[in-house]
């Protein structure tokens, strides 16, 4: 579990995992090849959580399986480029 998650989960985001899972059938979208088992329990946040939000559109099913194996999506990502942030 994320540290963002360390409170415990919120009602408007138990709405938007329900409808992340059934608008994706139950059916992981990752499908990571040896570790995938299809049915998904989980929703994974396909760009950083402080990016996009809960916004559904960044969302997807997955198995547990999956969303544990690709883990942060946020952990790959390159540091901010200095030069470009600073004013």
């Amino acid at each position: 579990m994320s540290e963002s998650w360390a409170k415990g989960s919120t009602r408007a985001w138990r709405k938007v995992r329900a409808l992340v899972l059934a608008r994706d059938g139950y059916t992981c979208q990752l499908r990571l090849p040896g570790v995938c088992t299809t049915q998904a329990n989980h929703a994974h946040h396909t760009h950083g959580r402080g990016v996009t939000g809960d916004d559904p559109r960044y969302i997807v099913a997955a198995c547990e399986a999956c969303n544990l194996a690709v883990g942060d999506p946020t952990k790959n990502d390159d540091p901010p480029n200095e030069a470009i942030t600073r004013w």
